[in-house]
């Protein structure tokens, strides 16, 4: 099995993970910011990880998070419909963008689509009926105050639907959402330990990431059950997820900024660093021999 070959090739450090996390990090061909949580030990580990980074897709957790808090507080249901129109219809991941206009689906299967596709047309469908205020209100009840959606997916080059702060100037160069790699962290540990809404929502919500269909970034080398959501933009990529090892349940947020253009394949050298990264910092939070 993979993880067991990768146990050989890594000897256990314990809580010692900067000798060994760094290393990998330093190698990387682009800018990296990181942080793990074994949320069963509690030891942590963190490179530039209250620094704001730009989240691409990853901000699709949050919007999940927000909106089940938001039908919690009935501002809407899981099965209110949702029509699909032409000025919701973007280009990239999923496959609403080829479906007919009038098309009427369930919030819950907008939100699975988002999460497991990370389909961008049902992203925006979703902030077309939770607008970006109302998600980052949310956010900050949930203690995330770096974390923000900033607008909705760009149709071409025309970017809509900007929540306050996306109308900001220091916002700008974050483009779709702006979080941090402790905050996406803190996240994860709320929805996994039941306390962002109800603990069968979160359940709910974790086992949409579970399904989640992009394996290249934490899954690649990792053989265990993760649940998890990425992002991509030309020079970055970014994974935030949740490893079920033996000895705990590993929560990190990985970016990876100022790539050299490499294209949307599964060898990008991001995605390689971030698989790197995942495994090294899984096998580092084993408890050491001797160790409860």
């Amino acid at each position: 099995m993979r993880h067991l070959i990768l146990l050989m090739a890594l000897p256990c450090f314990g809580s010692d993970l900067a000798a060994r996390i760094n290393p990998i990090a330093t190698k990387c061909r682009g800018d990296v910011s990181l942080y793990v949580k074994n949320l069963d030990t509690g030891e942590t580990f963190g490179i530039r990880e209250t620094e704001r980074v730009r989240t691409a897709s990853t901000i699709k957790l949050p919007i999940l998070a927000a909106v089940y808090a938001a039908v919690e507080e009935n501002k809407g249901k899981l099965t209110d419909e949702l029509t699909l129109t032409e000025a919701e219809k973007v280009s990239g991941s999923g496959v609403l963008e080829g479906l007919s206009d009038g098309v009427r689906l369930p919030l819950k299967d907008v939100l699975h689509l988002m999460i497991v596709l990370s389909d961008n047309t049902a992203t925006n469908m979703v902030l077309e009926k939770f607008p970006g205020d109302l998600i980052n209100a949310y956010l900050v009840k949930f203690g995330l105050n770096d974390t923000k959606v900033l607008r909705k997916i760009l149709r071409g080059e025309i970017a809509s639907g900007h929540s306050r702060e996306g109308k900001m100037q220091e916002f700008q160069r974050f483009g779709l959402g702006v979080s941090t790699p402790k905050e996406m962290v803190d996240l994860l540990e709320k929805l996994e330990k039941g306390e962002i809404v109800s603990r069968e929502a979160s359940k709910q919500m974790i086992a949409t990431l579970k399904r989640q269909q992009d394996n290249a970034g934490i899954q690649r080398r990792v053989d265990f059950p993760v649940a998890s959501k990425a992002g991509a933009l030309e020079k970055l990529r970014s994974d935030v997820g949740i490893v079920y090892a033996p000895w705990g349940r590993i929560a990190m947020a990985i970016t990876v900024d100022d790539l050299p253009p490499s294209g949307y394949k599964p060898d990008n050298p991001g995605l390689l660093c971030i698989a790197d990264l995942s495994a090294g910092l899984v096998d580092g939070l084993r408890p050491v021999q001797g160790e409860p």
